[in-house]
């Protein structure tokens, strides 16, 4: 329990493809993966750590089929409504990165309304990734530091890692120390590619609605037993 990460982050993989083996619409993996949600959200609460990050919609997804598209937002809604209550009585704290504003009306209103309701919580802060892409994210930043520069608020040396990191989404926040991706994909897609600069990545070939609280424990006991250098060597990390 010493070396509990402050910040996890989750590329939630593979729903369309276990629900196809099981002979289903796409929709039903879906559907079965929050379950895997609420189980990663109990794992990452029970053991104090402070931010999980889900990887819940990309702005790439949009290019999927229109229904599948329509059955997400659904999803979304119902989703984020039926858990206020939990998140609520377990004391975590809802919080979204990414473009909300091109999401439609009703689950903008709706995760509005979650983050308001759970901003008191002091638990564990579940942060979802939605129409999220980190090229943009990134791309956004420059622009602003540009701006900033360009009005004389900052000097070229005042451009730090920082600096950046405080016009990203996720600022304020610790980056993650570890990423997990299910379904055996071993790439990053676009997700988190500043804060990931530095992070532990793990990959297991289980599909999202597989992964249960004892595949978050077991990703969380290979962090622990990996020596994060940052460029130096062992030796100076023992000293």
């Amino acid at each position: 329990m010493n070396r509990i990460p402050q910040h996890v982050a989750v590329i939630m993989d593979g729903n369309g493809r276990w629900a196809k083996e099981k002979g289903q619409e796409r929709l039903f993996g879906h559907a079965m993966g929050v379950e895997s949600v609420r189980e990663a959200l109990t794992a990452a609460s029970e053991i104090k750590v402070k931010y999980l990050t889900l990887y819940a919609f990309s702005t790439e997804n949009w290019n999927r089929p229109k229904e599948e598209v329509d059955g997400l937002m659904d999803l979304l809604v119902q989703t984020i409504s039926n858990e206020i209550e939990s998140l609520n009585k377990n004391e975590v704290r809802l919080m979204s990165i990414g473009d909300a504003n091109a999401l439609p009306d009703r689950c903008r209103a709706e995760l509005k309304s979650a983050i308001e309701k759970t901003k008191e919580n002091k638990g564990t802060t579940l942060i979802l990734a939605l129409n999220y892409s980190s090229k943009s994210e990134i791309k956004t930043a420059i622009k602003q530091i540009a701006q900033r520069y360009k009005d004389g608020e900052i000097s070229l040396d005042e451009i730090t890692d920082d600096l950046v990191s405080s016009h990203l989404y996720t600022a304020g926040i610790p980056d993650p120390e570890l990423m997990i991706r299910t379904s055996g994909e071993i790439r990053i897609s676009n997700f988190l590619l500043w804060q990931l600069a530095y992070s532990e990545l793990h990959f297991t070939t289980k599909f999202w609605p597989d992964f249960k609280k004892e595949d978050f424990y077991q990703a969380i006991y290979e962090y622990q037993h990996r020596e994060r250098r940052f460029g130096k060597v062992s030796e100076q990390l023992q000293s």
